[in-house]
Parts: structure tokens; C-alpha cells; sequence
């Protein structure tokens, strides 16, 4: 044991849960090839502290036994969850969810490569910061740049013009859109916190907040279960934007993944508004 480490309880774990759908396997290998590797760098200044990832299979799960033996083989225990079909996003982190203990819990999607040190910043974070019970990291696209996905409150001219309108147009609202993407406090140095909401891509809880939430609202298929889960966060405990934890992400908005998927954008999105508020313009 080294000098900065220390023995950890299973009540001070982490669980980690991944829902995939067909997923890509060479990126979802690369995901947990990241995600050991961070693992590896949380663990070396907290010694035995327990790691278990749920990977909930909605359908279409590729062969991923020897990423998950690498993973096994970094001190890791991990689970599948499947045969219960394709059951959304939100039901699906909640089935591991719900049988996750310790003391935080990873909300991870499966085109994440996490910074070797990010699980270890984001522990240190939540240490000093005692009244934070969710933490979203700075988020980079795949050529490095900054993803701005902490948001404002939407209105539908918003998600409109970001979801669906070609970059040649979007530049005619730049100024709208860079308010509600909150490019105003969002940077690389600053811990902002509070944002209204933050992305789904990466959620690291206090498993104690999330009890209160009774995790994610299962009435979204796809689409605003992060939004729901933000707002709803607030109610119980702080939300952080921390720039030190940093990760990458390789997804892309609905318009541009078919027909489908702009359907259960506008579906999820009715039933957002409906909950909240409505916002026109």
C-alpha cells in the first residue's frame, strides 16, 4: 500500500451501469478499455475499493467477453443483465440501479472514453464537496473540442434549431443557442454549479441521491430522461459542473440516426414539457 492510499468498504463503492442497444463493439471495447483504465487509477489511492459494472443488454449485444475479461482482469466484477428485451434508457439503468450498492453510481453510455483520472477527480470532488450529489464532466467531441451539454431550460424553438436545423442555419441563432448550452459559464477552468441540467452521458451520483430520485422517470423511451432526471435532481441535492473530470463522447443528436429517433425525440419531448412547462420561443 502506498502512502496516499487507503482501505475501502464495500459501503464506499462504485457501480457503474452501461445500457446498450446494437451498440458498435469496437467503441464499446474502447468505453470499457477507458473505463478500467480509470478504474486502475481510482483504485491505486483507494485500495480494495469495490468497481461493479451492469451492462443491461436492450437487445443486439455483441460478442464483449474478452473486453469484459480485461476488465475482471483489472479488479473489476461485472454483470449482464438481458432477456427482458429493448425497454428504453431510463428502465434500463434503473434495472441496475436497483440492485447497485455503495456509496456512488455511474450513469455511463456506451460511447464514453473516460480520462485515465477522471473517476479519481470525480472522487476527490465529491469529497471536498460534501453537499454535491451529482457531478457532470467537461465533455469533448471527438477531435477534442468542447461539447457544451450542461443546458438552460428549453424552449422549443431550442431544440428545434439545435436538433434539426443543417450548421448552415444554426449560425443565424448562435446567440440563442450559446444561452441555452450556457457557453457563458461553461469553459475548461471554472466549477459551475447548479446548471438546470446536465447530459446523461455521464452522471456520477451519490447513490443516496438517487434513492430519493427512485432513478429515472420510466414514461421517456428515449430522449429527456436526463433532462427529467436533472430538474428533479435539484429538488434534493447540488448539481456540479466540474472541468477536472473530462471525458469524450462519440454520440450524435436524433435528426441525424433516421426517422425513428426524431419520432421518440418528439414523443419524449411532449411528455417533458407536459411535466414541466411549456416553452415557446
Amino acid at each position: 500500500m502506498n502512502a496516499t492510499s487507503a482501505p475501502c468498504s464495500e459501503l464506499e463503492g462504485l457501480s457503474v451501469s452501461v445500457v446498450t442497444y446494437r451498440p458498435d463493439r469496437a467503441q464499446l471495447a474502447t468505453t470499457f478499455a477507458s473505463l478500467g483504465h480509470a478504474c486502475e487509477a481510482l483504485r491505486a489511492t483507494r485500495t480494495g475499493l469495490p468497481v461493479h459494472l451492469y451492462l443491461v443488454d436492450n437487445g443486439g449485444l455483441p460478442d464483449v467477453r474478452a473486453a469484459l475479461d480485461d476488465l475482471r482482469a483489472q479488479g473489476l466484477s461485472t454483470s449482464i443483465l438481458s432477456g427482458h428485451g429493448n425497454v428504453g434508457y431510463g428502465r434500463g439503468h434503473n434495472l441496475a440501479i436497483e440492485r447497485a450498492t455503495g456509496r456512488y453510481h455511474l450513469v455511463l453510455n456506451p460511447d464514453i472514453d473516460l480520462d485515465r483520472d477522471s473517476l479519481l477527480r470525480a472522487f476527490e470532488f465529491f469529497e471536498a464537496h460534501p453537499d454535491a450529489g451529482l457531478l457532470t464532466p467537461w465533455i469533448g467531441d471527438e477531435a477534442g473540442h468542447q461539447q457544451f451539454l450542461c443546458r438552460r431550460y428549453p424552449t422549443l424553438l431550442d431544440l428545434f434549431v439545435r436538433g434539426f436545423l443543417p450548421a448552415s442555419l444554426r449560425g443565424l441563432f448562435g446567440r440563442r443557442l450559446a444561452r441555452y448550452e450556457m457557453r457563458d459559464l461553461i469553459n475548461e477552468r471554472d466549477i459551475c454549479w447548479d446548471p438546470p441540467i446536465v447530459s446523461g452521458c455521464f452522471m456520477l451520483f451519490r447513490m443516496s441521491v438517487l434513492e430519493k430520485l427512485h432513478g429515472f422517470d420510466t414514461r421517456y423511451f428515449l430522449y429527456f430522461e436526463d433532462y427529467d432526471l436533472s430538474l428533479r435532481a435539484h429538488d434534493v441535492t447540488r448539481v456540479a459542473y466540474t472541468p477536472a473530470v473530462r471525458v469524450l463522447h462519440h454520440g450524435g443528436g436524433a435528426a441525424r440516426k433516421g426517422s425513428a429517433h426524431v419520432r421518440m425525440f418528439m414523443a419524449s419531448a411532449y411528455k417533458f414539457f407536459n411535466r414541466f412547462g411549456w416553452k415557446w420561443l
